[in-house]
């Protein structure tokens, strides 16, 4: 049930994210008694009845939204996104015997990912570098390894506001993507791929839980230095028990994930999501200027969208008095990552479509402040 009582504040963070008044309204209902078992989630046994029933619900939902073959298999895991950094070629690096990955590197957290990778194999960075995350390089000009163990891409970079539209084409290479910041924004093909992992607290719960979904056959190649806690093979075969989980953040993203079954899944997101991106680049292009987004139109994200005001490089004084103006009518969290700078709004999947209505409203009228 959607609460009567109006937000006064509209969160437009990268995360955590805003998340759904429901959700939010349901777990504060159940914090002290569970489902009247007279005890919290916060306290419960990870190996009780009660929290079995948690987990396997939300492997249920996740399962059914993205159309899940059976032959994956689905973790709950500690350690965020930047665990899989680490995880992912301590796992995969070894599928074939150049122990090399194809990393294609469009912003902070595929570059972030390519140096981790660096310490457990060979990677080959698939394009020239580039001067600035603004684009991605045309497929064309890469340069893969058809050695390579695995290809691995971030489908959306958080901070500079790059979204793949397209599934990466590796003529049979393994696939891999930190889908972090666009996970079940809209639907995807699982088959596709070979690995998918994302951190929850974007569209799907809260920080402390990172879903990874992988291909059975990919399982039981680990490195022997890979800890156990990063080891899928282990972690598979224990249901993601083999230690205490993040029974919490688990229990929110199983909450999310049942909402987002309510209001029509996936695809409902997804379309959703592109009227709410719309709403702000149009405002951006209609600007005349004075709103600028640095990113290609081609791979425009509509999770994250960046934007300076004045001028390419920001007017960092009108920058100022724009965040100001904005958190007196209750919106937070618009500012840039420290790394770019500038404006960031990011839209998911909780963010309703009235929010993203008032701040094109503000930035309308802060535009016509100051033409």
């Amino acid at each position: 049930m959607e609460p009567h009582v109006k937000q006064q504040t509209i969160n437009f963070g990268a995360g955590p994210a805003k998340l759904p008044p429901p959700v939010l309204l349901q777990a504060q209902k159940e914090l002290i008694n569970y489902d009247g078992i007279g005890i919290s989630v916060l306290e419960m046994s990870h190996r009780s009845s009660e929290f079995t029933q948690i987990i396997n619900k939300a492997e249920s939902l996740l399962r059914e939204l993205l159309k899940i073959p059976d032959n994956y298999k689905v973790m709950f895991l500690q350690g965020g996104a930047s665990g899989q950094f680490s995880g992912v070629p301590l796992n995969l690096i070894g599928l074939k015997e150049d122990k090399c990955a194809d990393y294609i590197v469009t912003g902070t957290w595929s570059a972030k990912a390519a140096k981790e990778a660096e310490k457990y194999g060979k990677v080959n960075v698939v394009h020239p570098k580039m001067d600035s995350y603004t684009k991605i390089p045309e497929p064309g000009s890469w340069n893969l390894n058809p050695s390579a163990s695995y290809v691995y891409y971030c489908c959306n970079e958080t901070v500079h506001g790059v979204e793949y539209h397209f599934t990466p084409e590796t003529n049979g290479v393994t696939l891999v993507s930190d889908m972090s910041s666009n996970f079940l924004s809209r639907p995807v093909d699982v088959s596709k791929f070979g690995l998918i992992y994302a951190g929850a607290q974007k569209n799907v719960g809260c920080a402390g839980v990172t879903v990874v979904i992988v291909r059975e056959d990919l399982i039981g190649h680990a490195q022997k230095e890979c800890p156990i806690v990063l080891d899928y093979k282990v972690q598979a075969e224990m249901k993601s028990l083999y230690n205490t989980p993040p029974c919490f953040s688990i229990y929110i993203m199983c909450l999310v994930l049942e909402w987002i079954k309510n209001n029509g899944g996936a695809a409902a997101m997804g379309a959703l999501n592109k009227r709410k991106s719309d709403l702000i680049y149009d405002t951006i292009n209609s600007s005349d200027g004075f709103y600028v987004c640095p990113v290609d139109e081609k791979c425009r994200s509509r999770m994250n969208i960046p934007f300076r005001i004045g001028k390419k490089e920001g007017d960092e004084a009108l920058e100022k008095e724009f965040l100001n103006g904005a958190a007196k009518r209750g919106m937070i969290s618009l500012k840039g990552h420290r790394s770019v700078g500038g404006i960031r709004a990011s839209l998911y999947n909780a963010v309703t479509l009235e929010d993203t209505e008032a701040l094109a409203h503000y930035m309308k009228e802060f535009l016509k402040e100051h033409q």
